[in-house]
């Protein structure tokens, strides 16, 4: 899969966004008059769906996504934006807390929320607004009740389904049944409650969809259509892959998507695919596992090519949603005034470095796709560089309302972006992601990535970190861990991720109990 950097749409648009929007009466919210009314906002967060399959990406272009590319049309993109840990639950109460998995301690999917947390919608709820969330929740355990901060509420237990599902609205279960779409459906129900809303009063809607998250089900209209599209393998398919003496091909190769190729190389550099430097052993080791490509889901009859088209059919019924809503809002008149934002919990990735699933530091695991559009606020077209994160989410709509974004926040808000105000915008981002019992082919790793490297260090494993030239290497390849040139570098960049764990409380490991088996054999049983 080749990687598009820019969109050629874009390419022309040539308004600078701060001369327009600098002065803007209603731009700068945290600045509201009394006498003016707060922006509605409406906020959709779909499930592992990674940063570039969108179809204004070109990423693949067979893909076609008129939704999210009218989002990026009449609104603003954000090419560099990354969660703090790419898991469901932790990317979720960084969401709504706005601050790191270490701090909310919703650190897998199955940490219980803590009492003390306090979510975004609370606040907006206090200073006027109607709320309403559809969709998954999937925080601290399966229950579908109510959360607070909602005035309207219908969720599911865990997961979800992809049909039928048993909805929890406003604390009543209800059974869906007759190949019932749950896409279709939370889209549906979300725009009956804008249709019902309380029109004297701002509404903040947050939908939640299950998509795009395994086991794929597309629904009926939409399986199959990609079936004979042309797939390529990712550039660093085989980086961790070994080759093995005396043969032409590595380990573990594979026949995919019909290409055997007998040279396995770059094309755009001509380099073996193996890249260079150290790859880490348990990356080696995860290749054919659960979340790896030669044993992926211990072979339960799926192969790569598959799974990848049946996600790419899982987004058109999310796009569609996407569409529904917009759609609604021009026919309310109520297309000016809102703000909608269009976000994943996480990114995918799908073979690169022999994996699948996400929870690593790499880049199509924690890029996401994020999209806002507010006519009255943001300019067409608009392509904002700098990296944000999934903490930002919450003071950032809260500063749209006109709301201080409370202490224990620490992400920021990028209304100033928008305005084209970058001064004292961060320069680097940090990760986090922590071992689990269930999945345990992945270790704890902390990392910091600036505009042009990223360091990647391992907890507890004995093995080898990554750092990687981004503007080099952008496939991250080429490991320049052992690189003579580049070890004060890497000390320091290893020293600011402990900064920056001192600073907010994570200088621990939060050890869980162990007693149900995992998703490996080696794993099972008490510990």
């Amino acid at each position: 899969m080749k990687r598009n950097n820019q969109l050629n749409f874009f390419a022309t648009t040539g308004v600078i966004i701060a001369v327009l929007l600098a002065h803007h009466p209603k731009f700068c919210p945290a600045q509201q008059s009394h006498d003016s009314s707060p922006p509605n906002v409406i906020f959709i967060l779909s499930d592992d769906h990674r940063y570039d399959f969108m179809g204004f990406t070109g990423e693949l272009p067979w893909l076609k996504t008129p939704g999210m590319d009218r989002l990026a049309k009449e609104g603003a993109w954000f090419p560099n934006a990354f969660v703090t840990t790419s898991l469901c639950s932790p990317s979720r109460a960084s969401i709504l807390t706005g601050q790191y998995s270490h701090t909310h301690e919703v650190v897998d999917n199955s940490s219980a929320v803590p009492d003390k947390l306090v979510f975004f919608p609370q606040y907006l709820q206090e200073s006027g607004y109607q709320t309403s969330f559809f969709g998954k929740w999937h925080m601290g355990s399966a229950s579908d009740d109510p959360r607070p901060g909602f005035d309207h509420w219908e969720s599911f237990r865990g997961q979800g389904v992809y049909y039928n599902p048993l909805l929890n609205i406003n604390g009543e279960h209800v059974r869906y049944t007759d190949s019932t779409y749950t896409t279709r459906l939370l889209t549906d129900h979300a725009i009956e409650w804008l249709r019902s809303r309380n029109r004297n009063k701002p509404f903040f809607l947050y939908l939640s969809h299950k998509a795009a998250h395994g086991l794929y089900e597309p629904a009926p209209e939409h399986l199959g259509i990609y079936e004979n599209v042309d797939l390529e393998l990712p550039v660093s398919f085989y980086t961790s892959a070994q080759p093995v003496k005396g043969k032409s091909k590595p380990y573990g190769y594979r026949k995919y998507f019909g290409k055997d190729k007998d040279s396995i190389t770059d094309p755009a550099k001509g380099e073996e695919y193996y890249g260079k430097g150290r790859v880490p052993d348990w990356q080696k080791m995860q290749r054919e596992s659960w979340h790896g490509v030669d044993y992926m889901y211990h072979a339960q009859h799926v192969n790569l090519e598959t799974l990848i088209k049946r996600y790419c059919e899982l987004l058109l019924s999310l796009d569609e949603s996407i569409s529904d809503i917009l759609q609604f809002l021009d026919k309310e008149g109520l297309t000016d005034s809102t703000v909608v934002i269009y976000m994943g919990d996480n990114g995918h990735l799908f073979g690169e470095h022999g994996l699948i699933d996400k929870r690593h530091f790499y880049e199509e695991s924690v890029k996401i796709p994020f999209l806002i559009r507010c006519p009255e606020m943001i300019n067409k077209g608009t392509v904002i560089e700098q990296m944000i994160q999934n903490i930002d989410i919450a003071p950032t709509i809260l500063d749209f309302a006109g709301i201080e974004k409370p202490s224990q926040m620490q992400g920021l808000s990028f209304v100033p972006l928008l305005r084209g105000e970058d001064e004292g915008w961060r320069d680097r981002i940090f990760y986090e992601y922590y071992w689990e019992n269930n999945y345990p082919q992945t270790p704890t790793m902390h990392g910091v990535r600036t505009d042009r490297f990223k360091f990647i260090r391992y907890h507890g494993i004995w093995d080898t970190n990554e750092l990687y030239d981004l503007q080099e290497d952008p496939y991250e390849m080429n490991n320049l861990i052992a690189s003579p040139e580049h070890q004060k570098l890497i000390s320091e960049l290893s020293g600011q991720i402990y900064d920056w764990l001192e600073s907010t409380g994570g200088m621990h490991i939060p050890l869980k109990r162990t007693g149900k088996k995992g998703g490996d054999h080696r794993n099972q049983g008490l510990y």
